[in-house]
């Protein structure tokens, strides 16, 4: 049903998309990822974060959690599903808000007004390059301390 819901929001060819091979080989940690159902118990949104890393210019592997896809299918989008979402994955990296600084700092791609409400920001990234094309300002940061993250590196999956 996630994949039927995925292929609704960003189309048939979305295997083909840069975010697909920044996170190629590696599986979504189901912990931080989560389903929205409506009143009628239908799904109505999925989101979910697979383990990532920046690799800087001396190749040491910086740890990430890459957010995404986010989508809520199109009849229902505006609804407040994304928000739900991304609320629960929020909840999840810091349950109890114990210490909201301990979390990896998570990665995305994605429209910069609507992810900015969330935390993430578009420019520690400027530097950063991805495994196919995307476009600058769609790759969105949130951490704690954006700037112990490195000025430039090569996004891919943790793979050991």
């Amino acid at each position: 049903m996630i994949e039927q819901l995925l292929d609704r929001a960003f189309g048939t060819d979305r295997h083909n998309r840069t975010a697909y091979k920044v996170r190629d080989g590696v599986e979504w940690l189901p912990a931080l990822s989560f389903a929205a159902l409506d009143t009628e118990e239908m799904l109505a949104g999925t989101i979910q974060v697979w383990p990532v890393a920046l690799t800087d210019g001396d190749g040491r592997k910086h740890p990430l959690l890459m957010v995404g896809p986010v989508a809520v299918v199109p009849e229902r989008q505006s609804e407040g599903f994304g928000h739900v979402l991304m609320a629960a994955m929020t909840n999840a990296l810091n349950p109890g808000a114990i210490d909201p600084q301990a979390s990896l700092p998570q990665v995305m791609v994605g429209d910069p007004a609507y992810y900015e409400r969330f935390g993430f920001y578009a420019a520690p990234t400027q530097g950063w390059s991805l495994p196919g094309p995307f476009e600058k300002h769609r790759l969105l940061v949130r951490a704690a301390n954006p700037g112990v993250l490195p000025s430039e590196g090569t996004l891919g999956p943790w793979i050991g």
